[in-house]
């Protein structure tokens, strides 16, 4: 029986590639500068866009690149909120009266509880 097992490796435990023909792409190191007294060097790619600013590898607050001038914020939309997709479609005195409807329709229906004790005795 053991003349017939299987004999392998297991999947993705070992590469057979080598090292050998393989060239490195060309890299810089940029350093940055944390608010804290941090500094640390990134490796990137020469061809890459080098980003001003970085997450510190120790605290992670913003760090800035030593050679670097911080960029100016974005100026984004600011993040629509249920109200005010509900206030596009709606006016305040449309919700108000919609509001003292459902209201009414809640104050005339049976309390669950009052429902349960009616089923009992039935």
């Amino acid at each position: 029986m053991a003349e017939r097992a299987l004999r392998g490796s297991r999947l993705g435990a070992q590469s057979y590639e080598t090292d050998l023909g393989v060239e490195m792409a060309p890299r810089q190191s940029v350093t940055y500068d944390c608010p804290h007294n941090h500094r640390f060097a990134i490796p990137f790619s020469l061809e890459a866009d080098v980003p001003e600013v970085w997450e510190c590898t120790v605290c992670g607050h913003e760090a800035l690149r030593v050679d670097g001038t911080r960029p100016e914020p974005k100026s984004g939309k600011p993040a629509r909120t249920h109200w005010d997709m509900l206030l596009e479609r709606r006016s305040v005195t449309d919700l108000e009266v919609l509001l003292a409807e459902r209201l009414q329709l809640l104050r005339a229906a049976p309390s669950p509880s009052t429902s349960r004790s009616q089923r009992k005795s039935a």
